[in-house]
């Protein structure tokens, strides 16, 4: 399909089409941005969850490895439920997230399908996504190493 350049001396309602078309266009990004800063606000909330229940975990894990405290495991198992309740959050964002997108990139298709918008732009992967999915990774390897005293982020002393 050959679509002519439209300019200023094209004709008053060509024009007009043309810049809703751009427009149109453009709420997409716009859309997509949005979803952006949606998962970014979730990825804030699941570090904060994620990192100050390791902390609670590790503090109270260190105080009882010193003979300070006798019985830890009340406050230990707050820290693991805050991790968990981090990664839950990670996860059903990141779902929603991608299932949202993909709503938005089949819609983009059929309007550009049907010649309402040009969608000549790229719509890369979102940073934002892989940022959030190595944060999930983060969080996994956290609370392995919370429940089973694997990995790094271990003393390795095994208790």
């Amino acid at each position: 399909m050959s679509v002519e350049q439209v300019t200023a001396q094209s004709p008053s309602d060509r024009i007009n089409t043309e810049l809703s078309s751009r427009r149109t266009g453009m709420s997409f990004q716009r859309t997509r941005m949005s979803a952006d800063r949606t998962l970014m606000s979730v990825i804030r909330t699941a570090l904060s969850l994620i990192s100050f229940g390791f902390t609670i975990f590790q503090v109270f894990q260190k105080l009882r490895d010193a003979g300070t405290l006798a019985h830890a495991a009340a406050p230990r198992n707050f820290g693991v439920t805050l991790v968990l309740l981090g990664i839950l959050m990670l996860v059903v964002g990141i779902i929603y997230h991608i299932l949202f997108m993909a709503g938005l990139r089949h819609e983009r298709k059929a309007m550009r399908d049907a010649g309402l918008i040009h969608g000549e732009s790229g719509y890369p992967v979102s940073f934002t996504l892989l940022t959030a999915v190595i944060l999930l990774l983060i969080g996994l390897v956290a609370i392995s190493s919370m429940i089973f005293n694997v990995g790094p982020f271990t003393d390795g002393t095994g208790g």
